[in-house]
């Protein structure tokens, strides 16, 4: 390279070019915590360097070493004139200005964040660190301006920052729309306090760092980018599913080509079987693919869990959908899965807590809950087992009453097992999949609108009929003419699914179709009844949520719960009371702000979010009248009852999501709890065809043949590449 003047172009380029340095065991030599923060950071491991301030045993400390962190890095920073440096020389000066520059602000973000608060540093001393820290960063931003022209690394820093926000489900989410108003506000001028300043605006206006602060509920990222920054606004963990894992790889193209590097040069040397007959251990592979992808989540949500006591900073990972069904298969990859990824978790964990004294307990342990899906019986047994097992556990396709609370007593049962061993739980998931269950009833309501439009015409004229509706709602030439082959009442479920009807009845090319056939009365009256419909199914998964924590978390029946606990397990209060603490409600699956803002708890509660459901949370808690207080315990308020009365009298499945199951029942009057839940709820023997479960696990089933086929593929590739090396 010449002595140019250095370009932001040549700037990333050098920086995607690098790589940061493996972190091996023994930790190398280090004096101090500044030491190992400059170290760490120039090994380019700026975001481990970071978080290694996020410990209780920093407090009080925090100035003096991100003060002596400053005086290293400024040592580096300043210890040669560009100009008389040239190639590899030049080269590293870039990467150690990048990373000088990157880990202060990973800094600054994680004081910023509630991270700080969390962990317990003092208002003074964080604001006298971000002090000194943006004082630096001016000072380097000024340094650069005079042998440069301009701060090209500085705004390369920023660039990569945003870059990590605006790819978040390819530009729809609330980081992306984060990263775009930051920009707005950046000065050329004054690069470093504009961004720091822009941002810290930007956390502190936030719905969920608000509601977190206050304590109001708890908040997951249902997605597996951007979780640094959502942590920094209170995010305490992230769900994830082979489609999820699939879309991290596709948002973030780098992924793929990280993952192949790490195939040749590790997984051929460590599983040469693989290479040789990729199809027999075609599971195996897409498991270490998806863990592979899902490492870096695991490493951002270390230092909550830490301080937590496990209670925070989990990671979910959903179990092969294929074995769903059966509780050895499920617990032995379950096993398998937290097996690999210790390894890897103490390596890091070393260098996160070095030199803390209080943090050699169980460096490593994952922090870990392992997605079960409820649509098989065999849900219960895998709960029990793999929370005996100190794993975490995350229900998934749960949509009723029965399922949740079922399955979270036979999580809690299997933490009291844990527990009499001496193995401390890790924070549990009772998944609420609201807006899968709303989108079921949709369906279901939707077919039969067509139906009764249709039922008086003759055969030919229904196929003509559903045709007409179908070629105004799809445009896709080549998918009408597919979906033109269907026999009748599958093309119609097509047609209402949300992939062609999409989630509004209200379409006015639906609305059009049922007036014309004149059996619903008058346009009028068809769009009231419409809205009406639209209304009570946009409550029905919030309904559900609501009974599932009156039974298990509601003030009048916690101590019963607390009694069973103590009582079946011979455990103290004390116990039982951490036990039940370390099960949360779940919401998931949303599709509007109000199933967020309606399912508020202080306490046993969990929103897991999606990136553009963020966004809407977001634009709602921005509008002038909307108070975020009134929200707080929303899970206990009220809804509307006659919503509620005509969902249980119209929708059958409904019922069976709303009222308990007879083996709910026999339960409850073990615990105590004498209130009439009815008894019309989905038995566990008919999990599997509940429409809803069937239509997830069909769902998830696929998405996973679809990724383990795009990883095999890969690894196929891969193979050709080194038998051709060896011939």
């Amino acid at each position: 390279m010449s002595n140019k003047p250095l370009s932001l172009e040549e700037v990333k380029e050098i920086v995607s070019a690098s790589e940061p340095e493996k972190l091996v065991l023994p930790v190398p030599p280090r004096t101090d915590h500044s030491d190992h923060i400059v170290k760490t950071a120039l090994m380019g491991h700026t975001k481990l360097a970071a978080d290694h301030i996020l410990y209780h045993e920093m407090k009080g400390k925090l100035l003096e070493v991100v003060g002596s962190a400053i005086r290293r890095l400024n040592l580096v920073f300043t210890s040669a004139n560009p100009a008389t440096l040239k190639g590899d020389e030049r080269k590293k000066q870039v990467l150690n200005r990048f990373y000088a520059y990157d880990v202060l602000l990973e800094i600054t973000w994680n004081l910023i964040g509630l991270e700080s608060k969390r962990v317990g540093f003092s208002k003074e001393e964080v604001e006298a660190t971000l002090n000194a820290i943006l004082n630096a960063l001016k000072d380097w931003e000024e340094v650069e301006r005079k042998e440069y022209g301009s701060p090209v690394i500085l705004r390369a820093v920023i660039d990569e920052q945003l870059r990590s926000m605006k790819i978040v489900n390819k530009g729809n989410s609330m980081l992306a729309w984060m990263a775009g108003e930051v920009e707005k506000k950046l000065d050329a001028n004054n690069l470093a306090e504009s961004y720091v300043k822009a941002m810290k605006e930007l956390f502190v206006n936030n719905i969920y760092y608000q509601a977190s602060l206050k304590g109001l509920c708890k908040f997951g990222n249902d997605y597996a980018l951007g979780l640094r920054w959502l942590r920094h606004l209170g995010y305490v963990q992230v769900s994830t599913n082979p489609a999820l894992a699939a879309k991290a790889y596709d948002d973030d193209p780098t992924l793929w080509e990280k993952f192949k590097k790490y195939a040749r040069e590790v997984l051929s040397k460590k599983y040469p079987e693989w290479f040789k007959e990729p199809e027999k251990y075609a599971d195996d592979i897409a498991m270490e693919a998806t863990r592979f992808g899902l490492l870096e989540n695991f490493l951002v949500f270390r230092p909550p869990f830490f301080w937590s006591d496990y209670h925070d900073g989990l990671v979910s990972y959903q179990l092969n959908p294929l074995i769903a069904y059966d509780a050895d298969k499920s617990v032995g990859a379950a096993r398998e899965f937290a097996m690999r990824l210790e390894e890897d978790l103490k390596v890091y964990d070393e260098y996160l807590l070095w030199g803390y004294k209080t943090a050699d307990v169980e460096k490593g342990r994952p922090n870990l809950v392992i997605k079960v899906a409820a649509a098989y019986p065999a849900a219960l047994e895998i709960a029990r087992r793999l929370n005996e097992m100190g794993i975490g556990q995350n229900i998934t396709v749960s949509y009723t009453v029965a399922q949740e609370v079922l399955i979270g007593v036979a999580a809690l049962e299997g933490m009291a097992k844990a527990l009499k061993k001496g193995i401390k739980p890790t924070q549990t998931y009772d998944t609420n999949m609201g807006g899968r269950l709303e989108d079921h009833l949709r369906d279901v309501v939707a077919a039969e609108l067509v139906w009764k439009a249709i039922e008086k015409l003759s055969d030919e004229e229904k196929e003509k009929k559903v045709n007409e509706l179908l070629a105004k709602l799809l445009k896709d030439e080549k998918k009408l003419e597919e979906a033109k082959k269907m026999p009748l009442k599958e093309r119609i479920d097509y047609l209402v699914s949300k992939r062609v009807l999409g989630r509004n009845l209200l379409r006015e090319e639906f609305v059009e179709f049922l007036a014309e056939s004149g059996v619903f009365g008058p346009r009028e009256k068809l769009v009231e009844m419409l809205k009406e419909i639209q209304y009570d199914l946009a409550l029905s998964g919030t309904f559900v949520a609501q009974r599932v924590y009156d039974i298990l978390f509601s003030p009048w029946n916690r101590e019963k719960w607390i009694k069973y606990l103590m009582d079946k397990y011979q455990l103290t209060r004390e116990q039982a009371e951490y036990v039940f603490d370390r099960l949360d409600l779940l919401p998931a699956s949303k599709r509007k702000p109000i199933d967020t803002l309606y399912t508020f708890a202080s306490r046993n509660m969990t929103n897991t979010e999606f990136p553009n459901h963020q966004l809407k949370v977001q634009q709602e808690y921005m509008k002038p009248d909307f108070k975020l207080d009134d929200y707080a315990e929303s899970i206990l308020q009220p809804l509307d009852e006659k919503a509620l009365k005509r969902l249980m009298e119209r929708y059958e499945d409904f019922v069976k999501a709303y009222e308990a199951s007879p083996e709910l029942n026999e339960l409850l009057r073990k615990v105590g709890i004498t209130k009439d839940y009815g008894n019309r709820g989905i038995r566990t023997q008919d999990w599997p065809n509940y429409g809803p479960c069937k239509k997830t696990m069909k769902e998830f089933t696929d998405a996973y043949l679809k990724f383990r086929e795009k990883v095999l593929a890969t690894i196929k590739e891969i193979k050709k590449e080194l038998e051709s090396k060896t011939q």
